[in-house]
């Protein structure tokens, strides 16, 4: 039913503002109105991993639900796991506006938002609510954009967050807070990773839980640099890493008025750059550190392909935007049925398995 109702209610929702239409549907979603998971998932696809079970990889990244008011709601619907945020310690109200731009023809979105939210105080208050969902709910922090010493407000996020998410992700990849990429650099990463680390250090020996910390890294980093980024990451301990971001490459797009807005551009187009880079960290990394694969998932295949290339989870969003609610269990069906057709009997046999193909391919290929 709620799919034929998204078919009816797309061209409403795609003739609005992009930012007025993903307000309506918060609004729609915290009044209660979307599809409920009724089946449990099959375990074929459950995931072990940070002392957590995921019934699911699935999860729907962050940028969706940066304030944290739709946590309960997007669990409801199937996702294994949400990540909210982007979260910044004061409130900030992020780029002029227009700043998203869908590309019908790609499948994608081009946004150039600028860590738009609430501050830490709202999504916090949220997150302290009690909760009636079973699933995880990741928090993905970074820095206001003013902030002179940006690794302060990551640490302040690891300390404001680590009693209430089940997972933080540290967000050094947007594009569109200015310098903020500046800090993937080996040096730099080195210098934050540490004081993130301490943080989470001196929470635990006060009595707090250990809450796994993922780093997010760009699918734009240069191919000579990705070694030392990712040998920093193995060397601090990191629990996770996400691949990847939206891009500032425009291959292969064919709409090409709103192509040439700036901005990170996610969706479609972005599967093959993220999913060549997902490899290459893999390999860089020797499977060391769990990987999380973001970019173009729409379909088993593509999902598959993610798993194969390195991933042990997912996260989606701009798929979402063109394919409605019905997308979550039409990938979770399109998933068994093509770990079935490969001989996988559970979604960790397949974490890594092409991932040297992968990584071998070009990032600009399509």
């Amino acid at each position: 039913m709620f799919g034929a109702l998204f078919e009816l209610a797309r061209p409403l929702l795609h003739a609005l503002d992009p930012e007025q239409a993903h307000e309506l549907t918060l609004k729609t979603l915290e009044a209660g109105f979307y599809p409920r998971a009724t089946d449990p998932d099959d375990p074929r696809l459950a995931v072990e991993l940070w002392g957590l079970r995921f019934s699911n990889p699935f999860g729907l990244a962050a940028g969706f639900d940066k304030d944290a008011r739709v946590a309960d709601a997007v669990l409801a619907m199937g996702f294994g796991h949400t990540e909210v945020g982007t979260v910044t310690p004061r409130p900030q109200a992020g780029n002029p506006r227009p700043r998203i731009f869908r590309l019908r023809g790609d499948k994608a979105i081009i946004n150039r938002l600028g860590f738009n939210n609430a501050g830490h105080a709202a999504a916090l208050a949220r997150l302290t609510r009690p909760t009636s969902s079973v699933g995880i709910i990741g928090v993905n922090v970074g820095a206001n954009r003013d902030t002179v010493d940006r690794a302060l407000d990551y640490v302040a996020g690891i300390r404001a967050f680590s009693e209430v998410a089940a997972y933080l992700t540290v967000n050094v990849s947007s594009p569109n807070t200015p310098g903020l990429r500046d800090l993937q650099a080996p040096a730099q990463l080195d210098s934050l990773l540490q004081r993130v680390l301490a943080a989470r250090a001196e929470l635990i020996a006060a009595g707090k839980p250990r809450r796994a910390i993922v780093v997010k890294l760009a699918p734009d980093i240069a191919e000579a640099d990705l070694p030392g980024i990712v040998e920093v990451i193995v060397a601090r301990g990191l629990d996770g890493i996400a691949v990847g971001n939206t891009t500032l490459a425009r291959t292969g797009l064919t709409d090409a008025r709103q192509g040439d807005e700036p901005g990170g551009l996610s969706g479609r187009p972005l599967f093959h750059r993220s999913t060549v880079a997902l490899a290459r960290v893999h390999q860089l990394a020797r499977g060391a550190v769990p990987l999380i694969g973001i970019g173009g998932i729409d379909s088993g295949a593509a999902a598959v392909a993610k798993i194969e290339a390195g991933a042990t989870l997912l996260q989606l969003y701009t798929g979402l935007v063109y394919e409605g609610p019905a997308l979550i269990s039409r990938l979770k069906a399109e998933l068994v049925a093509q770990l079935a057709r490969d001989g996988y009997a559970r979604v960790g046999d397949a974490v890594g398995r092409r991932a040297a193909a992968w990584a071998a391919k070009s990032l600009a290929a399509l």
